[in-house]
């Protein structure tokens, strides 16, 4: 007689390959829906977003600048004295360094100095640093708008191509790890104006 298999034992092993081939589905399926990670990729810390677009300030001529004229771009955004002592210029350089190191998307960046004592910078910075749009915010109407520890001249904020306030990095922010976070974000909202349209 020939030897046949006992389709008990035999429906036992095709059950237990059926488990085995689900068992990746199923446990990917419960976590995806019910773990939640407590850590995040971001160095910055995000903010509860608050538009900026339709804010109006004086530059450093006593023109109005309007926030959605930058509408499209990455707005680095500091507030410091006029003066600008060394913590002041550490911040300057910092922006134009992490602009710089986005290469071609550089152009996607721009950088705001938000000057509330009105007194305008010496020369010699603004050599150091061109391009850096400077501000006067002569109310604290704006000054309101940035959330801050202690004083919103303790950060960096990050402001999104929409004209929204949305990150800040801390005092002596690790430049590396803030290089990472705009590098990350630039490159996610590359298309993010042209559908929005």
């Amino acid at each position: 007689m020939p030897n046949v298999p006992d389709p008990k034992k035999t429906t036992k092993i095709l059950l237990l390959l059926g488990a085995v081939s689900l068992a990746p589905f199923v446990a990917s399926f419960l976590l995806y829906y019910s773990w939640k990670s407590q850590t995040f990729t971001n160095y910055g810390e995000l903010l509860k977003v608050t538009p900026l677009a339709g804010v109006a300030v004086a530059d450093r001529d006593g023109k109005d600048f309007r926030f959605d004229v930058l509408r499209g771009k990455w707005m680095f955004l500091m507030v410091d004295s006029g003066i600008c002592d060394e913590y002041c210029v550490s911040k300057l350089y910092l922006m134009r360094q992490i602009r710089l190191t986005q290469g071609k998307n550089r152009d996607r960046i721009e950088r705001l100095w938000l000057i509330p004592d009105g007194v305008r910078p010496v020369p010699a910075v603004e050599l150091r640093y061109p391009g850096m749009r400077q501000l006067m915010v002569d109310t604290d109407a704006v000054l309101r708008l940035l959330p801050a520890s202690r004083s919103a001249r303790d950060h960096i904020y990050l402001v999104d191509p929409f004209g929204n306030l949305m990150m800040r990095f801390p005092r002596d922010a690790d430049p590396q790890r803030m290089k990472e976070d705009v590098t990350k974000l630039v490159k996610i909202s590359s298309g993010w104006l042209q559908r929005d349209n």
